[in-house]
């Protein structure tokens, strides 16, 4: 007696295969090969949407070449103090952040250099002129190890806190203040939180080359 069928596919091959599916694993996967990821892992960035995406090693280190037209890229684990002011008050006025925090990053889509500051609503774009940037490389000729798309200035208030971080510290930071903010300025919490997160960059950080390097 023949099986009975369902589209031309016995019932009996369809339970085999039910039976020997594997069940899904718990936990991180990379967003590329599926593989299985620790909690801390690395990512990579697509430079159309902007969006961060969870990498295993493999993927990540494909991606990994500044030099190469691709269009992901693999997000530094570096981090860089700046040596002086990076960004002076007149500068800090003109970019008009409303917060003492900001970063900023030279998207390579677009061509141009974007800042972006915390509030109640997660990363709020800011203009940021030309003639400023430029103030700003002027100040600081470190700046020109920042890489494309996947690192960025982090700056809290003119003169006190510069670094060169990977953006996706800046995406996390961001998230996390999000939760916290209150009021106009972010509040107690999302100060003592920022306080913590420039400490952790701070023990981190060595400092920036005076020029890229391979």
């Amino acid at each position: 007696m023949t099986a009975p069928r369902r589209g031309g596919v016995p019932l009996a091959a369809l339970r085999r295969v039910t039976r020997s599916r594997p069940v899904p694993a718990d936990g991180e996967r990379c967003e590329m090969c599926a593989k299985p990821i620790a909690a801390a892992h690395s990512h990579v960035v697509d430079l159309q949407s902007r969006a961060l995406m969870c990498a295993c090693r493999p993927c990540y280190l494909l991606f990994s070449d500044a030099r190469a037209a691709l269009n992901y890229r693999s997000v530094p684990e570096r981090y860089l103090s700046l040596s002086g002011a990076a960004i002076d008050g007149r500068t800090w006025d003109e970019l008009q952040i409303p917060v003492g925090l900001a970063f900023m990053f030279r998207n390579s889509v677009q061509q141009r250099m974007v800042a972006f500051y915390p509030g109640p609503a997660g990363a709020t774009e800011s203009d940021l002129p030309l003639a400023a940037w430029d103030r700003i490389v002027a100040q600081s000729p470190q700046l020109a190890v920042l890489r494309p798309d996947v690192e960025a200035l982090l700056v809290r208030r003119p003169g006190e806190d510069c670094f060169v971080v990977p953006i996706d510290a800046c995406y996390e930071l961001v998230g996390q203040l999000r939760k916290l903010w209150r009021g106009f300025d972010g509040g107690s919490e999302a100060h003592a939180l920022i306080d913590t997160f420039f400490a952790d960059v701070r023990s981190r950080s060595r400092p920036a080359p005076a020029k890229e390097t391979a």
